[in-house]
């Protein structure tokens, strides 16, 4: 392998890695190449690029100089520290690599045997070892999985602020438990409990603007999940990551995520997380544009959700995906549309109606998302009364919810007030808005 590696011979490289029964859709995840490409280089076409030689070599995880490949500005800054002048562009091809990097440790977890405690490179830092216990039995991961339940409803109810430093506490003492000796059932449903947990950690850490933090408790996330060999739950962990990206309006990159936790769920056999998966890629594709998609996947969304009723799904994860958030979810997706084209707004207004009226006030949070989207959709339709009369009461919510997710979501609201100028009320509220987000006055 080395000897193939230092004279670059990537075909050779592909060949030993199908020998010990890596797959070729494997690979392609992990070097981001698309089968057709790996089926290629398997005979015999040569890489000569280095920018596919540098992505081959991180998506599998092999020290550059291995290959002859000059070190990469993260591992330079690693050994050096950074440069006085660290630019945008710089930031902007970091971003890149650990977008790259999370994406194939997702796919290696789905589709591989990757190890647990594996060297993930430079781009994950590894958490310190922590004291443990000696041994531990079935009501030692019952309390862990009881605590993330009750740590999860308050992230529901109030928001990531409220509660992110509890979930990180508990993680650092549910972690050792690793160490202690156990039976093997017991010790697969601990590393069960343990996604779950780094799970929350990943999406509280998401909640307050922690992207590199969330990235870090996904990839463990991911890694005790295939550990407890449970698709289930690597489906809701894809599903995490899949909404960082589409919060921050990057859905080719949220589509990736849907669509691996999709066929994670499919493994599973959750119609129920299926359908959940899927109306989160036609919010993905209602960003892109694309209505024909988007209509598309609500319609899966609709027929998997009525089939999981229908055939009495065991609870998991997705459990909470019924009617009332699927109206949300036709809300949203076309509230998006209504950013291009307004006729959509018509549609999202009664569906996000019929979920507020499901809503509770342990769903605060969710409240909030939607009463903002509805006050959105208002004002595109042209009715500005109603529009500021629910952008009032959006605003009232803002300040119970620590999540900045909830400000950041309020941008497409002020846009659509800052379109009437002439209007005091509207002009109060944007001022509200901007103030709530920290931007001025």
């Amino acid at each position: 392998m080395k000897r193939a590696l230092a004279n670059r011979d990537i075909s050779s490289v592909y060949r030993l890695l199908r020998r010990v029964g890596i797959s070729q859709r494997h690979i392609a995840a992990l070097t981001g190449q698309s089968q057709s490409e790996v089926s290629e280089i398997l005979k015999g076409r040569q890489v000569m690029a280095y920018d596919v030689l540098v992505r081959i070599s991180g998506g599998l995880g092999i020290p550059r100089g291995y290959m002859g490949l000059s070190y990469d500005p993260a591992t330079a800054t690693s050994m050096v520290g950074p440069p006085d002048n660290v630019d945008d562009a710089y930031a902007e091809k970091e971003e890149l690599v650990k977008r790259r990097n999370l994406l194939a440790h997702g796919s290696a977890m789905l589709f591989g045997t990757a190890a647990l405690g594996a060297d993930r490179g430079p781009w994950l830092s590894s958490p310190a070892q922590t004291p443990m216990p000696s041994q531990i039995g079935l009501m030692d991961v019952k309390q862990v999985e009881a605590t993330t339940r009750a740590l999860r409803a308050l992230d529901y109810e109030f928001g990531g602020g409220n509660c992110r430093d509890a979930v990180v506490a508990q993680l650092s003492w549910a972690q050792r438990l690793l160490g202690a000796s156990t039976k093997d059932d017991v010790r697969r449903r601990l590393f069960r409990a343990l996604s779950e947990l780094q799970g929350l950690a990943g999406w509280t850490s998401f909640d307050v603007g922690l992207r590199d933090a969330a990235r870090g408790h996904y990839a463990t996330a991911l890694e005790y999940a295939n550990q407890a060999g449970d698709s289930i739950v690597m489906s809701r962990i894809m599903f995490w990551v899949g909404r960082i990206y589409l919060h921050d309006r990057d859905a080719n990159e949220a589509l990736k995520w849907f669509q691996l936790g999709q066929i994670a769920a499919q493994r599973a056999g959750s119609e129920r997380a299926v359908a959940l998966l899927c109306a989160n890629e036609a919010w993905a594709y209602a960003i892109l544009r694309d209505d024909v998609m988007a209509q598309k996947l609500l319609d899966r969304s609709e027929s998997e959700l009525a089939r999981a009723e229908l055939h009495n799904e065991l609870p998991n994860w997705a459990h909470d995906y019924d009617s009332r958030e699927m109206f949300a979810m036709i809300g949203t997706v076309h509230s998006e549309l209504s950013a291009a084209e307004p006729r959509h707004a018509a549609t999202a207004i009664p569906a996000l109606h019929e979920a507020l009226a499901l809503y509770d006030n342990r769903t605060a949070r969710s409240r909030t998302f939607n009463l903002t989207t509805l006050a959105t959709s208002y004002l595109r339709d042209g009715e500005v009364t109603q529009g500021i009369q629910v952008a009032r009461k959006t605003l009232m919510t803002v300040p119970t919810v620590k999540s900045t997710r909830v400000l950041d979501r309020l941008k497409p609201l002020e846009k659509e007030l800052a379109r009437l100028p002439n209007n005091s009320d509207s002009r109060e509220l944007c001022q509200l808005i901007r103030v709530y987000r920290g931007v001025g006055v």
